[in-house]
């Protein structure tokens, strides 16, 4: 994307946030709750993640009516692409369609790559590519993985095949180490027409992309966990998060932190802004309070429960004990009229003796 105004560059500081945040989740879940619960929690964020977005995203994205192996993979080329992701697409026949995310890995950056087992990334593909024809109403499509990054291979590789039968579900995810995906020539790749797909909406999905995966992974720990268990191991995880990517997000926000609850009010009011909600400041003599009106991400989520309000709150708490750990942030979140609503007041904290 050639545009790079100040409003753009907030939209991808709030998408590298975000990513840091999914990524903080599964890893915290690995090491607090081990191998088994992560894999349960990543193959159930994208089992819901393909539920709720492939076909309508096969649609959008003007794939419906191709092969149903070529439609799959060009899916997750484009869908992937778009959200800044790399990742390379090889057709090979209208029955066989490749697709390969390269190193480094967007979901596991920089060093988490190192703390993904097996069993997590393979929890993906089981969540997800596998499941692409089952959604097709195509049982004879499946997915073959010859490679995992995780495994030390040089990125995350495999295609779409329709067989001549019907797949058994053990049969719908399959691994052939042995074999090697044909060279990406981007000439051939697929390509989002510009009129419809202009850089400014480009910008805005690059942001959402990432947001979905917060938005699909607090809930489904909830479900799956009960809503303590969640939030205590998914608002640790914000809080660790906001505290080591605080001075980098408010740089990248334009704001320049100053140790005072104005310039923190300041950062929330970017950050929330560059996050599509609407945001207000004011001042009074118990401090400065911050509110937000309405979440985007979740507010169109069939009965959301608090708790993934208050996990995701830890994500302002620890930015907050990063830019000043002299001051506190007190929180009431309530849900009026199928909307969120936060109000935050930042004032100092008391002083133990």
């Amino acid at each position: 994307m050639s545009v790079t105004t100040p409003e753009v560059a907030a939209w991808r500081a709030v998408a590298d946030w975000y990513r840091a945040y999914f990524t903080g989740l599964v890893l915290s879940t690995v090491a607090r709750r081990g191998t088994p619960r992560a894999t349960e929690l990543v193959h159930e964020i994208f089992s819901r993640q393909r539920a709720e977005r492939f076909l309508p995203g096969l649609r959008k994205l003007g794939l419906d009516q191709l092969p149903h192996a070529v439609a799959a993979a060009q899916y997750h080329y484009l869908s992937n692409d778009i959200g800044g992701v790399p990742v390379q697409y090889m057709y090979e026949s209208d029955r066989k369609a490749w697709i390969r995310y390269p190193v480094p890995r967007w979901a596991w950056t920089g060093t988490a790559l190192c703390a993904i087992p097996t069993e997590v990334s393979r929890a993906m593909l089981l969540g997800w590519h596998a499941q692409n024809g089952v959604t097709l109403g195509n049982p004879r499509l499946g997915f073959v993985c010859t490679k995992q990054a995780v495994d030390g291979d040089s990125g995350l590789e495999g295609y779409y095949f329709e067989y001549d039968r019907d797949l058994a579900p053990p049969e719908r995810l399959r691994f052939a180490r042995h074999e090697d995906a044909p060279d990406f020539d981007p000439a051939r790749a697929p390509q989002l027409p510009t009129t419809t797909w202009p850089a400014e909406r480009l910008a805005k999905a690059h942001r959402n992309y990432a947001m979905e995966y917060v938005r699909t992974a607090l809930p489904a720990a909830v479900d799956l966990w009960g809503a303590s268990e969640a939030t205590d191991l998914m608002g640790l995880t914000a809080r660790l998060v906001g505290m080591q990517f605080f001075h980098e997000t408010a740089h990248r926000l334009g704001v320049v932190p100053g140790g005072t609850a104005q310039t923190f009010a300041d950062f929330m009011h970017a950050l929330i802004t560059a996050q599509g909600d609407a945001c207000s400041v004011r001042h009074h003599n118990d401090g400065i309070e911050v509110n937000q009106t309405g979440w985007r991400l979740m507010d169109d989520l069939e009965r959301p429960h608090l708790a993934i309000a208050h996990a995701w709150n830890g994500l302002m708490q620890g930015a907050l004990a990063a830019h000043n750990h002299r001051l506190m942030l007190h929180t009431q979140i309530v849900r009026v009229h199928e909307q969120f609503q936060f109000t935050w007041t930042i004032r100092p904290a008391p002083r133990t003796l």
